[in-house]
């Protein structure tokens, strides 16, 4: 996985991050169908309506996604909307699972980021060190923001993201700029007020904790409703509302989205888990046609597990790995100490 190492103003940070990404979004993200999709819909009103609320309400995130764009050298209406895709269509081809527990210490949060098996390569781990803002590290696609993946920020905040195929997406703010935004808060309630107070379109799943809190969260994220959850055992994830608050809302569950849910309960039954537990979990294949760690090439959600995270949360730190198709010794390391 390569490293990335981002600095300075808004638009400089996504200017390199667009550079980074350019070769594989012009080859590969373009060929693909849900490219076709969204690009198709960068008129709609929806998009533009959503491209007028990241520019009132988050005018340095906008500043990003123009950097992001000269450095994909591609026309800024495209990539905005490339960047809605969640928004916009109603599938997409991203999963993820994630696992949680709390700790004496702290919590651990392990998550598997799954998307485009094609992709593979051309991803990166990024940290952002913005001239005048929260520095953090994330997971990166190419051709698109920061925050909606798996990271921390330097104020010990990690947050974890699975995709939600919701059927009803109102007007509001894309939800990876939500995401994205996320990344800018000092606190764990800030974070989970950016992801819950704002008129949002698309859904997502976040698992949120912060060193120095003593709680641990996960949030389903809707354009109608939003419901926090504290959690107080083992969790798991799949990638589909799951929230009893929430079991009216219409969305699409795939085969594999539901299978995981199933195989996280049923591994999860065993009880509490360190972070050898929780990569191990994320490691299962129980379920050949449809395991937790994704490696088919014939997919059917066309995705693969590209990276796996583990946060281990203290009082006073958080220790990260990032596991790879190595799935015991991590290819990258790190901590952030508050």
């Amino acid at each position: 996985m390569h490293i990335l190492t981002l600095t300075g103003s808004p638009f400089e940070t996504g200017r390199q991050l667009g550079e980074f990404g350019r070769e594989a979004y012009q080859q590969k993200i373009r060929a693909t169908a849900l490219w076709r999709m969204t690009s198709e819909l960068q008129a709609s009103t929806s998009c533009v309506a959503m491209r007028e609320l990241v520019e009132h309400h988050f005018p340095l995130i906008w500043q990003e996604l123009e950097g992001l764009a000269a450095g994909l050298e591609a026309p800024i209406a495209e990539v905005f909307a490339w960047n809605c895709r969640g928004d916009l269509v109603r599938s997409t081809s991203d999963g993820c699972t994630t696992v949680a527990t709390l700790t004496a210490d702290g919590a651990i949060i392990a998550h598997n980021e799954d998307g485009f098996p094609q992709l593979r390569g051309d991803c990166a781990l990024a940290h952002v060190r913005p001239d005048d803002g929260i520095a953090f590290s994330c997971f990166v696609y190419p051709g698109s923001l920061c925050g909606h993946t798996f990271a921390v920020n330097e104020f010990g905040i990690v947050n974890t993201v699975n995709n939600i195929r919701a059927a009803d997406r109102p007007s509001g703010l894309p939800r990876q700029v939500l995401a994205r935004a996320a990344l800018n808060a000092t606190t764990l309630d800030e974070a989970i007020a950016v992801l819950t107070t704002s008129p949002r379109c698309g859904s997502f799943h976040h698992t949120l904790a912060q060193a120095g809190d003593e709680r641990l969260f996960s949030v389903e994220a809707t354009g109608n409703a939003s419901s926090v959850l504290p959690l107080s055992q083992p969790y798991g994830h799949a990638n589909h509302l799951i929230h009893s608050r929430l079991a009216a809302q219409a969305q699409v569950i795939t085969g594999s989205s539901a299978a995981r849910q199933q195989r996280l309960a049923q591994l999860l039954e065993k009880g509490g888990f360190d972070a050898d537990g929780a990569i191990a979990m994320l490691s299962d294949s129980h379920n050949e046609a449809l395991p937790l760690y994704r490696q088919a090439p014939d997919d059917p959600d066309e995705e693969n597990t590209l990276a796996t995270a583990c946060f281990i949360l203290t009082r006073q730190e958080v220790l990260w790995q990032v596991f790879c198709t190595d799935r015991h010794l991590p290819e990258h390391k790190g901590s952030v100490t508050r």
